[in-house]
């Protein structure tokens, strides 16, 4: 049993401090390009044929916004790949490919196989991904536990529990119920988990005694198993890091689905053009990749991250977030400005913003332009809305720089804001000169 005397729980300002060693590559940019066409597609699609009773839940689905958990998102993005594989099931093709009777239906049959075949990859590294993050975090917990026969019947407990939600899954499935009743099921069984978990850290009285000393789960465990989950607890600051990029690849697999899925409807009334699939194939390339290439990524920053620090920590890290970080509040209508001053070229200029969130998903414009010294502008970083971002540029001017966050798009939010801007002048090398003696 590993000690915990002299822990407590991580805290949001220390994540923060961790997730800084971890900065995401941003997804390329055909993310939103291809997304943007995907969807475009399948609007055409409801133009002309507008959606069926049985197809109205994913159009809105598609309408809305991705998830805010992250684990909620890898479910999503999971079911969304089940729901693409059985669509392309050679069975449950059109009629009319199924026969692949032309040349061209030869060819979108090809490219459909080739398809299914990057999900399937996709999803099988996704599965590996959600099973050892499980049983990553069940084993770290468990070498804080006693190891005698109290660890023994958790482990029992836990794989009894486990057994009797796969039955419960089994049973749905052996019903006759969807792939969406399926992960509806998932999701459940997984907030069940948190809930038991926030219980137990939450626990008084008796009930405390018993799991304290009975059980022999330590004081700090359950402070962090109570606290870990909280909307505006240490996660919060996982989602705002790296939920903007998973959020994105959320929405896309949901477009693809959806154009094929009308798609599909549709086959015989309107065939899909080349164009189209070309489109198609391209934006599942980028996602297949990207994807894994986000799971790869988080799958690491999890691997590393720690469930405890010591108190001298986290008061260190605290301390250095009040001392780096700003926060403000930029009203509706609004723009806030930041003006930094470069002296040398090769100079860095760097950001690290977020917005701190209430109940609504919200976002703020940012852009960064150079003001020459005759008051000449121009632009550095094109405007984009963010929840969240990191980033810094080589400057090859020196002058004044502008950075610009901008909320004049709302009428009646004010978005509230922890910033933190630096310049960083270049590093002069010193030069040594040895002298032979």
């Amino acid at each position: 049993m590993a000690s915990t005397q002299g822990l407590v729980p991580i805290n949001r300002s220390f994540l923060a401090s961790y997730y800084d060693k971890y900065p995401f590559q941003p997804l390329s940019g055909e993310v939103s390009l291809l997304s943007f066409q995907i969807r475009s597609f399948a609007n055409d699609l409801l133009r002309d044929f507008p959606a069926t009773k049985g197809e109205i839940a994913l159009v809105e689905e598609a309408e809305g916004p991705a998830p805010h958990k992250i684990d909620e998102n890898m479910w999503k993005n999971r079911e969304h790949i089940e729901e693409i594989l059985f669509l392309l099931d050679t069975s449950h093709w059109p009629a009319g490919l199924q026969q692949s009777s032309t040349p061209d239906d030869f060819e979108l049959a090809t490219a459909f196989h080739l398809l299914r075949d990057k999900f399937h990859n996709t999803l099988k590294s996704l599965e590996s991904f959600q099973s050892v993050n499980s049983e990553r975090v069940f084993n770290t917990v468990m070498t804080y536990m006693p190891q005698d026969f109290r660890g023994t019947l958790i482990r029992q407990q836990r794989d009894r529990s486990e057994r009797n939600k796969q039955a419960e899954v089994d049973a749905l499935v052996n019903s006759g119920k969807s792939i969406h009743d399926r992960y509806d099921l998932l999701w459940k069984q997984q907030m069940d988990r948190r809930r038991q978990l926030a219980q137990l850290g939450s626990a008084t009285g008796v009930y405390k005694t018993l799991v304290k000393y009975l059980v022999g789960v330590p004081q700090v465990l359950l402070d962090f198993i109570r606290q870990i989950n909280d909307d505006e607890g240490p996660m919060e600051e996982q989602r705002q890091r790296y939920g903007p990029p998973l959020y994105s690849l959320t929405m896309m697999v949901l477009f693809i689905r959806l154009f094929l899925s009308l798609s599909w409807g549709r086959f015989e009334a309107c065939k899909l053009k080349k164009h189209q699939v070309a489109v198609l194939k391209q934006a599942v390339d980028v996602y297949t990749s990207e994807f894994e290439r986000f799971i790869k990524f988080i799958s690491e920053v999890f691997a590393n991250s720690p469930f405890f620090i010591s108190a001298e920590v986290a008061g260190a890290v605290e301390s250095r977030k009040n001392d780096d970080y700003k926060e403000i509040s930029v009203p509706a209508g609004k723009i806030y400005e930041v003006m930094l001053t470069v002296e040398s070229i090769n100079s860095y200029i760097a950001w690290d913003f977020s917005l701190i969130q209430g109940k609504l998903s919200m976002d703020i414009g940012f852009s960064v332009e150079y003001i020459s010294p005759s008051g000449d502008k121009t632009l550095i970083l094109p405007y984009r809305r963010y929840e969240s971002d990191q980033g810094n540029f080589c400057t090859v001017m020196a002058g004044n720089y502008k950075l610009i966050w901008d909320n004049s798009y709302s009428a009646f939010f004010k978005k509230a804001m922890r910033y933190k801007v630096d310049c960083i002048p270049p590093v002069v090398e010193q030069s040594t000169i040895e002298v032979e003696g």
